[in-house]
């Protein structure tokens, strides 16, 4: 697939080096908002150019089979995610590999580094939180959005039960087995049958890449609520005028069999039950506007239309809304904007449309679809940055909206697995919402991560401390160290550990727990410990992934870019998409959030408490 670029002039490859060069010099983030704007769309552009790595033309068997195209698919997103790009069928579907940032000659996994350090000694030593540190330029929301997100985007499956890694432990390590085991992450079942892989360092040649595959679909869909698959799609469809299930209480009508329990599934608690709620009935909701304004569609066409404003809503509130408020620094507010309506602004966007077929000037959607010369994939080093669990809280405080009295304390144990829907049916969602926007989330920092989660008692009973298994799955999936990562995205990597983290007693932690050897820190606490850029909540390097591919969601994706139009969407449901943020949302379905939201025209930033 050859390279497409609007920049692909002499003038943008001049510009592109001179950004480049410029932020190697001054970080775009210490340069004044006009010029760091600029900057970061040539590093955008570099990242394009360099940073984006097809493992889907190696061989494979076994692979996902694609079903036959109909024409309804030409103005609707299929289950699976097939036929988004009509000419590659099989691009981003369900069961398709990650693709890489990095060179894939970088990412071979070497058994013997999986454990140097023992990822369990850097857990506790770096990762555990003995104070919560709170990210004060946002609410809580904001946590268990990311994870909302994360679920309609990526997973690796179940992992198999034979043959786990083993993480070493220290003498005086309470762990309660030794060595403490892991379940390796499942094995790419396209991958056909051969010898081990190995590395040209190991002196041998690999007959593969490394590559792991995706249970769902890479498109920015929503699948986290319409599923991934056909069955899962039938399963929360009422087949009333294009609905999903809700109960006469406005909740979610999880399943009751046991192989479908919710609970059942690791990573689920009230703050991801909260929001496929919200969105749920936000599509019920689009499909009341779109009954009454187009009587004849059908169920099905009700449905696939919905879906669509759904899904675009949610793109579009994650890239002005979300973003900015994780990393609130008036170049990126500037910046995430453009990305949505270009460097001309709502305001122009509004009043004329598109005025420009460049998506600088008039932003991605509706612009013309573009891979960059590799297949669309999400990508193992995209998993690792959004390796974010510091931004969740170990402690609630659950308030009345009516008052801020309180109703109960809880902690994120109290929330999560079979508490959760429990939890749900006893407090009211409008309460619950208003506890979430008046918290804090997190800092991505090092000594913030949830202690619960240190000591995770997965639902088959197993525990699981997650700060290892993420230090541990970067190693596993072949994701470069902190340095090297830095290298591979064009930075200056760390020359020793002071020149890391402006905190002294972080430079000597880091060294302790690595030897000296500051190429060996792991990417997640190297960027956990480097300073953030101001108004940020996680790492300027996690933030040259985001650069790449938070657009690239949107430019290869054919329904908000190509047939992001009325034609397919509705003029109705583009004029949804267009008039709602977070805050109306909120306020359509949890009227009584209306006075502690105020003035906040961000959903993600602190509401209002009374008295307060």
């Amino acid at each position: 697939m050859a390279r497409r670029s609007y920049n692909d002039t002499p003038f943008w490859r001049t510009f592109d080096r001179v950004a480049l060069a410029i932020d190697r010099r001054r970080p775009w983030h210490r340069l004044p908002t006009p010029l760091g704007t600029l900057v970061l769309i040539g590093v955008r552009d570099v990242l394009r150019k360099r940073n984006l790595y097809d493992t889907s033309d190696q061989p494979a068997a076994g692979q996902p089979v694609v079903p036959p195209f109909s024409p309804e698919l030409r103005t609707a997103r299929s289950a699976d995610g097939t036929h988004n790009d009509l000419d590659q069928p099989a691009m981003g579907m369900a069961g398709s590999r990650f693709g890489r940032n990095v060179p894939i000659s970088r990412t071979f996994p070497q058994e013997a580094d999986l454990y140097s350090p023992s990822p369990r000694e850097v857990s506790r030593a770096l990762l555990t939180r003995h104070e919560f540190q709170p990210a004060t330029g946002a609410n809580a929301l904001a946590a268990t959005w990311l994870q909302f997100m994360i679920r309609d985007w990526f997973s690796h499956g179940k992992s198999p039960s034979d043959n786990p890694l083993q993480v070493p432990l220290a003498d005086d390590d309470p762990w309660p087995e030794r060595p403490m085991t892991v379940p390796r992450t499942r094995p790419d079942p396209t991958r056909p049958p051969g010898p081990e892989r190995h590395s040209e360092r190991d002196g041998g040649a690999s007959e593969l890449p490394p590559s792991y595959a995706n249970t769902e679909t890479h498109w920015w869909d929503a699948s986290g609520i319409y599923g991934s698959s056909p069955a899962h799609q039938k399963l929360v469809r009422s087949g009333v005028l294009g609905k999903l299930h809700v109960t006469a209480d406005g909740l979610i009508p999880y399943p009751t069999d046991p192989d479908l329990d919710p609970a059942k599934v690791p990573g689920f608690w009230v703050g991801l039950a909260m929001l496929q709620t919200l969105w749920t009935l936000e599509h019920n909701a689009i499909c009341d506007r779109l009954h009454a304004t187009y009587p004849s569609l059908t169920d099905d066409d009700l449905f696939q239309r919905a879906r669509l404003v759904n899904s675009a809503l949610i793109a579009k509130i994650h890239t002005v809304e979300w973003t900015p408020a994780v990393i609130s620094h008036p170049t990126t507010k500037l910046a995430l904007r453009a990305n949505w309506w270009g460097l001309a602004g709502e305001g122009v966007h509004k009043r004329f449309g598109r005025i420009s077929s460049s998506e600088v000037i008039s932003g991605i959607p509706g612009s013309k679809a573009n891979h960059y010369g590799v297949p669309y994939a999400l990508t193992e080093e995209f998993v690792a940055v959004y390796r974010m669990h510091p931004l969740v809280p170990d402690d609630y405080s659950l308030r009345s909206v009516a008052d801020d009295s309180p109703i109960r304390e809880a902690t994120l144990r109290d929330m999560a697995g079979p508490g959760a829907l429990p939890m749900m049916e006893a407090i009211p969602m409008t309460d619950l919402f208003y506890s979430f926007g008046t918290l804090h989330p997190g800092l991505v920092t090092l000594h913030n991560f949830p202690r619960f989660l240190q000591e995770f008692v997965r639902p088959d009973g197993a525990l699981m401390d997650l700060a290892s298994v993420d230090i541990l799955r970067s190693r596993e999936l072949g994701v470069p160290r902190y340095n090297d990562f830095r290298r591979l995205l064009h930075l200056e990597p760390a020359k020793d550990f002071e020149s890391l983290t402006d905190n002294p007693v972080w430079a000597r932690e880091l060294r302790q727990v690595y030897g000296g050897d500051i190429e060996l820190v792991d990417v997640t606490p190297g960027m956990y410990a480097e300073p953030r850029p101001q108004g940020f909540a996680f790492s300027d390097t996690a933030f040259r992934i985001f650069v790449l591919m938070a657009s690239r969601r949107l430019n290869s994706d054919r329904f908000f870019t190509d047939d992001y139009n009325a034609r397919v969407y509705t003029q109705a449901g583009m004029d949804w998409i267009e008039d709602n943020t977070m805050v109306t949302v909120l306020a359509r379905h949890y009227p009584g959030l209306r006075r502690s939201m105020g003035a906040v025209k961000n959903g993600f930033e602190p509401w209002e408490r009374p008295g307060r």
